[in-house]
């Protein structure tokens, strides 16, 4: 009795019995209440059968009342006696005052007796008692018949699965909280009900999910910072011995400076996305042109492909009006074109285009570079991965620009994808534009 479900059974169970065997037992003592109630027709049936038995017995003697009870007992399956004032059965002779101390017994509760129900009549004049004595076939409570035990039956497989229907979920859910408390924190209800239980349900998931994403974002933020962080430092702490040295004090410095910069880049965007994936409700959702966006990086751009030798092109601008935080769009999109001048050829161009395509906003980064092999196309944005051929830090970069792009896009309901275009390689980022606004006036399409 300690399960919900089965006090959920029991509970129902034992209302529908109680109402079942109430309605039977009402209807018994409404049919007791009949054979007392003098008025009543069945009362008035068996003061006939004494009239009729006394006219029988005076009339044609014991024969005559012999043949009455034995129609009677035909017809109606039960026993009749007729005796005198003082109990004695008249076709018999025997002594049957015991029925007649039964008839003046109170009748208060006359269906609680145990064996055949009697019910007696006594003559206006006093001289002759009639009982008329029916048996109770029924197996237990007499009130109750075989059609009020099936449907107790049919109640009770209703009661069991109304009982398994309401608790199921919350089975469910149990295994999912213990599930999710040992550290499984992809354990989910999944329930599909739309009642209280199935909110209550997904509530948790929604909470569970929540969680999740948090020490996700926690554990990738560590992670990275713990990965990357190493080899800064490590140089951050030859810089310094130079420096107290006393040797090549000039270049010590700047060593620190550029690797000091280099950290702080680094944690600032690691902070930033990581923060916004840990609680999208607090990301920026500012209406902002992508096109426009997309033309100050390139004029931004300017200088350090002029360094590696190469130029970056505005080759097609659609303008576009795209939600969301400004400042994750501009580090995705540069840390794309970024990748892009890293590995161009010189004298070459990186061409850079915004589109419009199917309700979305399409920005094209593409380089004259050699291209990635295939197999290490689905990987090219997953944190830390570089080609093989260019783990060398000083051209590979750190293996977080294009991760960053991605987890940046993704928030934004996005996505980013990579193809080789012989030459080169292609970097396509796709971003919702805004539905239901329109671009400011004089824009052209």
């Amino acid at each position: 009795m300690r399960t919900l479900f089965a006090k959920i059974l029991l509970w129902f169970w034992c209302t529908l019995a109680i109402t079942v065997v109430g309605s039977a037992f009402i209807s018994a003592l409404s049919v007791n209440r009949n054979y007392s109630d003098t008025e009543a027709p069945a009362a008035r049936l068996v003061m006939f059968e004494l009239e009729e038995a006394r006219s029988a017995y005076e009339t044609g003697g014991r024969p005559a009342l012999q043949a009455f009870l034995d129609t009677l007992q035909r017809v109606y399956r039960a026993q009749g006696v007729l005796t005198d004032e003082r109990g004695r059965d008249v076709l018999t002779g025997v002594d049957r005052s015991d029925l007649v101390r039964r008839a003046g017994q109170s009748q208060t509760m006359p269906f609680i007796r145990v064996g055949s129900a009697l019910i007696a009549r006594h003559a206006d004049d006093g001289r002759y008692w009639f009982f008329f004595i029916t048996p109770r076939p029924n197996v237990g409570p007499w009130f109750l018949a075989p059609e009020h035990i099936f449907v107790m039956a049919v109640a009770v497989l209703l009661c069991y699965w109304l009982a398994y229907h309401l608790t199921r979920p919350v089975r469910k859910l149990q295994k999912a909280v213990e599930r999710f408390g040992r550290g499984d924190l992809s354990a989910r209800a999944g329930s599909t009900r739309r009642d209280e239980l199935g909110q209550l349900a997904r509530t948790f998931d929604r909470m569970a999910g929540r969680i999740e994403t948090l020490l996700a974002a926690e554990r990738r933020l560590l992670l990275d910072i713990s990965h990357e962080l190493r080899s800064p430092l490590a140089r951050l702490g030859v810089a310094v011995e130079l420096a107290r040295s006393g040797e090549n004090l000039d270049s010590a410095l700047n060593r620190i400076q550029k690797e000091s910069d280099r950290l702080n880049a680094l944690v600032g965007q690691l902070l930033q996305v990581t923060r916004a994936e840990g609680d999208p409700n607090s990301l920026r959702r500012d209406p902002m042109r992508l096109d426009e966006l997309v033309q100050q990086l390139v004029e931004e751009s300017g200088l350090e492909a002029a360094a590696h030798g190469c130029t970056v092109t505005y080759a097609r601008r659609e303008p576009a009006l795209v939600e969301g935080d400004p400042e994750l769009l501009r580090r995705a999109i540069e840390n794309v074109i970024r990748n892009a001048i890293r590995y161009a050829p010189p004298e070459s161009s990186v061409e850079v285009a915004t589109a419009r395509r199917n309700g979305t906003a399409v920005v094209d980064v593409r380089d004259q570079g050699p291209g990635v092999p295939e197999e290490a196309l689905p990987r090219l944005f997953d944190a830390f991965y570089r080609v093989d051929s260019d783990r060398n830090r000083n051209s590979g970069g750190i293996g977080l620009g294009l991760s960053i792009a991605r987890r940046a896009i993704e928030l934004h309901k996005g996505t980013i994808r990579a193809r080789n275009v012989h030459p080169g390689l292609e970097v396509e980022l796709e971003i919702p534009v805004v539905q239901g606004q329109g671009l400011p006036a004089g824009t052209q399409q």
